[in-house]
């Protein structure tokens, strides 16, 4: 945005703001928290601190100070934040697909080696193996509404392993290595705390290859629809034989299957042919589900634990995860969700809870502008997610939380590279 339209939200702004000064000790920091939003808001090319802090007037070493050592907690900055979402979605109009949560990973390539959680690994953000970062988020969608909920940095083994190394990055010693997984499920539980509950959880493979996840999703009657690799293991019965998801659902038995269609806003609509089959999986009962793209002939695998849901709500709420990707590419664009420029830990982790609040911003702002619109007027606010499977949201199952019209999505994921495999990991 530029500094006149932020001027234009500025009351509104101002207020949103004014739910986190109990996060700060002085009134100096809180206001320096009031510049490092609105440069994060404002269209700076990049938003860390240095040109934020020249555009603003303020010195760059009085903000580098604000983010690595100045006294306030980003961590209750984060809390009130989920806190204040989870009011607003319970506002939102009703949806067949309920409330929906996605689990997901971004990355950003990052030259050097002090940069916390660095080295080389696969980056989503350039489809290949290159020198960079990880975080993992959860996101939200109700309807047209979606929202970044949580961001933590993912600390691969080999830094874990040289502890010098994470002291002199500011990793405390308690800051130890953890699967994606384990953060999600971190991440899950610090939301379920704070008021944020999912009618449906949806994840890619790297996170549906997690049979702990999926085990412990069970123990808390968590419905979700995965993504699983075409490698994963299930079972025609209860402690029987297992053997690879594309190999007891085939490309050739979803050609076979009913035909759906995803419609797009953007590009042409897509059909998808889908069939489903009872397998079991860590001593349950799910569904596992094969999808074929008629026009392009890419093949998707899912695992559901809803095993009630009709198929075409199922699919409805897994296509849902390509929501995700427009949070992201809007908090990269628009919030500088990876522009922090820095080697200490805490620094990083307070820029992305910034871009987290000013997003959480943007997203209650954007509905508030929808409101304003005529029910027929798709036009308000930013581009959202499409509507997910044309005629094909059934009323939420039994026993869902929320309820929320239909999920949207404006372009699919980004695409793993050609025989990129993700082992099923079976044991925490």
């Amino acid at each position: 945005m530029t500094e006149q339209e932020i001027a234009g939200l500025g009351p509104a702004f101002a207020r949103y703001l004014g739910r986190f000064r109990c996060c700060f000790r002085q009134q100096r920091t809180a206001a320096h928290f009031d510049t490092y939003c609105r440069g994060l808001l404002s269209d700076l090319p990049r938003k860390s601190v240095e040109p934020i802090a020249l555009e603003a007037g303020t010195a760059v070493r009085t903000l580098q100070e604000f983010l690595l050592s100045a006294r306030w907690d980003h961590e209750q900055m984060r809390d009130l934040l989920q806190q204040h979402l989870a009011e607003a979605v319970t506002t939102l109009p009703a949806d067949p697909l309920g409330t929906i949560g996605l689990i997901d990973e971004t990355s950003c390539r990052k030259w050097g080696d002090h940069t916390p959680g660095v080295q080389r690994q696969y980056l989503g953000c350039v489809g290949k193996i290159d020198n960079g970062i990880v975080t993992v988020h959860v996101g939200l969608v109700k309807g047209r509404f979606q929202a970044l909920l949580d961001a933590d940095l993912y600390l691969p083994r080999s830094w874990d392993q040289d502890r010098p190394r994470c002291r002199a990055a500011g990793i405390p010693d308690t800051v130890r290595y953890r699967p994606k997984w384990r953060i999600a499920l971190d991440q899950l539980i610090r939301l379920d705390k704070n008021g944020v509950h999912f009618d449906w959880l949806v994840f890619d493979e790297g996170y549906g290859a997690s049979v702990p996840l999926l085990k412990i999703l069970n123990l808390v009657d968590q419905h979700f629809v995965a993504e699983v690799p075409v490698s994963f293991s299930v079972a025609d019965r209860a402690g029987g034989p297992t053997r690879r998801a594309d190999q007891r659902l085939t490309a050739a038995d979803a050609r076979g299957g009913r035909r759906y269609h995803l419609a797009h806003r953007t590009v042409a609509d897509s059909v998808w042919r889908a069939r489903q089959a009872v397998v079991w999986v860590g001593g349950r009962k799910h569904l596992l589900i094969v999808a074929i793209n008629e026009a392009t002939g890419e093949v998707k695998y899912f695992l559901s634990n809803a095993t009630a849901t009709p198929l075409a709500q199922l699919l409805a709420v897994g296509f849902c995860r390509w929501g995700v990707e427009h949070a992201f590419r809007l908090a990269k664009q628009e919030a500088g969700l990876m522009h922090y420029e820095g080697r200490d830990y805490t620094g990083l982790l307070r820029h992305l809870t910034l871009a987290l609040v000013v997003l959480g911003f943007v997203a209650l702002h954007t509905e508030r502008l929808r409101e304003k619109k005529s029910p027929g007027d798709g036009g308000a606010g930013m581009p959202g997610a499409e509507p997910a499977v044309r005629g094909a949201t059934a009323s939420a199952s039994k026993g869902q939380r929320g309820a929320a019209s239909k999920c949207h999505h404006p372009v699919p994921p980004e695409t793993k590279p050609a025989g990129h495999q993700v082992s099923q990991e079976t044991a925490a």
